[in-house]
């Protein structure tokens, strides 16, 4: 079997801008996604049921059905409601991207706001006693210690968040978004050479992963520095 070069290199527009849309739909998913998982974390630690109960049910019920079932019932489902289609935001609902962008953000959130709160409950007590020694408020003792210091712990594992979503994001391709897995099928069923499709797809998405990982690596040196064995 000969890889058929000649034909990727004349599909590499078409896979760029399924890198761009990729890039786009995790970034906005990413960012939605993290301005959610703040606050059910902080709800998650909290000692009163009333208030730890909701978003524990939220993580529990995201975390436990598939990704691609959720993006079905955002994007299918929904569509069956008259009062959705005939509301404000039925020209939401109808775009592809949003729906994609919808659904991943609260997948993300869920799990996000799990490591958060996991990273909150490992907060050294001496961080907590030294700043309540100094008067902080509840406030202030979440707006500069716990916080600061929980998304700093929360970096590794986040990571591996980040990893997984852009792996996900080739889920929008059910949709009819033309992401990198998007352009994989169009080329394969243009041309019907699958193995030459997606085995690029494969290798932007292997690109990508390493950028990602990378820029992890350096904000953990950055941030987690005094995290790291001291050399004797």
């Amino acid at each position: 079997m000969i890889f058929d070069y000649q034909m990727i290199w004349e599909n590499l527009p078409l896979y760029w801008g399924g890198v761009l849309v990729t890039l786009k739909i995790l970034l906005i998913s990413l960012a939605f996604g993290l301005s959610l998982a703040l606050p059910l974390a902080l709800m998650r630690v909290s000692k009163s049921p009333w208030v730890n109960f909701p978003a524990w049910l939220y993580t529990y019920v995201i975390r436990g059905t598939p990704m691609l079932v959720q993006l079905f019932l955002i994007y299918y489902g929904l569509a069956q409601f008259e009062f959705i289609r005939d509301s404000f935001m039925w020209p939401y609902f109808s775009s592809a991207t949003f729906c994609a962008c919808l659904a991943f953000a609260i997948n993300t959130s869920a799990y996000t706001a799990e490591i958060l709160a996991g990273s909150l409950k490992a907060t050294p007590p001496g961080e907590i006693e030294a700043a309540k020694a100094m008067g902080m408020s509840r406030g202030k003792l979440y707006r500069r210690i716990l916080l600061p210091s929980a998304l700093r712990r929360a970096l590794p594992q986040y990571s591996n968040e980040v990893i997984m979503m852009l792996h996900t994001t080739s889920l929008a391709s059910i949709v009819t978004l033309i992401d990198i897995t998007g352009a994989a099928r169009t080329v394969s069923s243009q041309y019907y050479m699958p193995f030459e499709a997606f085995i690029t797809a494969g290798l932007f998405y292997l690109a990508l992963t390493f950028i990602l990982v990378r820029l992890f690596k350096l904000a953990e040196r950055r941030w987690l520095a005094y995290m790291a064995p001291r050399k004797a």
